[in-house]
């Protein structure tokens, strides 16, 4: 296969971008309705779990995750990082997903036809409707202090390893942030967490609070509460306390791992003509069908959240992907309106 830009257009009913498991329900959800579909990805397929720390273990149960109608079935009560990216996998392959990887969206415009026109780094194709599964993992939230653009500094932690015996600065206070901290101490790193709110976050999994809850007590993990990182600098960092003193300290500091989450494009959705809302920047959509203000742009998975990230599962996105789908295949029929 050559690299050159294809000449003939490819069209599909719906062309999905984002091959995350949203994404892939999006596309079996397509092949189970007769619709012809493309999933275009930037990455790998599933290229934000494959970023997750190589041992994590998600909240939710296999039986939660499951797309389909293919069962989950998983070792322990939690599924594992690797057991999702093999599920998923199998999934998309049984179906036959039709999936581009490794290609990158440019743009997105209404093509003559009254279609859409998506152009990647590779090719354009020409879609009915389209549907935005892009996921959140390439968008961190910026602490937006100076020296956060340093090399020592990442938004993003897979293992232990590289921190063995090195002072770790860790910025946040949910799952990410602890599950990172107790990990990185019990492989040799001396851990400082730093968080800006009075405690953990309410969300921490059940098994994981009291750990971290005891290895702070017993002095194992330090815990800055009510702090908040100020400047990073080549050896240390400057933390500042959030009360009436405003007290700062330097900490002697070899990295920072910035775990305060991720959002979704929003330039993105904003340039295809998606109205964002309020102050989480959340895109206009139906919620029983996910059309977008866009009339055939449809928003799924954290998408959907604008910088509201945390309520969007794949358990619960995981349905959009039926209601996109009943409704792309109505627009497709030429029904004038869901209740029709």
């Amino acid at each position: 296969m050559g690299s050159s830009r294809q000449t003939a257009l490819d069209s599909y009913g719906v062309i999905i971008v984002g091959a995350g498991p949203i994404g892939i329900a999006c596309g079996v959800e397509a092949r189970r309705s007769g619709l012809s579909h493309l999933v275009i990805e930037k990455g790998c397929l599933l290229n934000a779990v494959h970023q997750f720390p190589t041992n994590c273990v998600f909240f939710s149960t296999s039986e939660l995750l499951e797309i389909g109608d293919i069962p989950f079935i998983s070792q322990g009560p939690k599924p594992s990082r690797t057991e999702i990216l093999r599920y998923y996998r199998r999934v998309a392959e049984h179906y036959d997903v039709q999936a581009r990887t490794y290609e990158t969206v440019t743009g997105l415009t209404r093509h003559d036809d009254g279609g859409f026109l998506v152009s990647t780094n590779k090719a354009e194709y020409r879609g009915e409707t389209v549907v935005l599964a892009l996921g959140f993992y390439d968008f961190p939230n910026l602490l937006k202090v100076p020296g956060e653009e340093l090399p020592k500094v990442s938004h993003y932690y897979t293992e232990p390893h590289p921190y063995y015996r090195q002072k770790v600065a860790i910025v946040g206070g949910q799952n990410s942030a602890v599950e990172a901290a107790l990990e990185l101490y019990r492989n040799g790193a001396e851990v400082t967490l730093i968080h800006r709110r009075s405690g953990f976050g309410t969300a921490i999994k059940y098994w994981v609070l009291p750990d971290i809850q005891n290895r702070v007590k017993e002095g194992s993990i330090t815990a800055l509460f009510d702090s908040e990182v100020v400047r990073i600098d080549e050896n240390t960092i400057t933390v500042r306390k959030n009360n009436d003193s405003n007290e700062e300290t330097v900490i002697d500091n070899d990295f920072v791992l910035a775990m305060t989450g991720y959002h979704t494009d929003l330039g993105f959705l904003e340039n295809v003509g998606i109205r964002l809302e309020g102050d989480v920047q959340k895109p206009h959509h139906d919620p029983d069908t996910m059309e977008t203000n866009v009339d055939g742009i449809y928003v799924a998975g954290v998408a959907t959240g604008g910088r509201n990230t945390n309520r969007i599962f794949i358990e619960n996105g995981r349905e959009h992907a039926k209601s996109i789908v009943v409704d792309v295949v109505r627009k497709l029929s030429g029904n004038p309106s869901p209740a029709g």
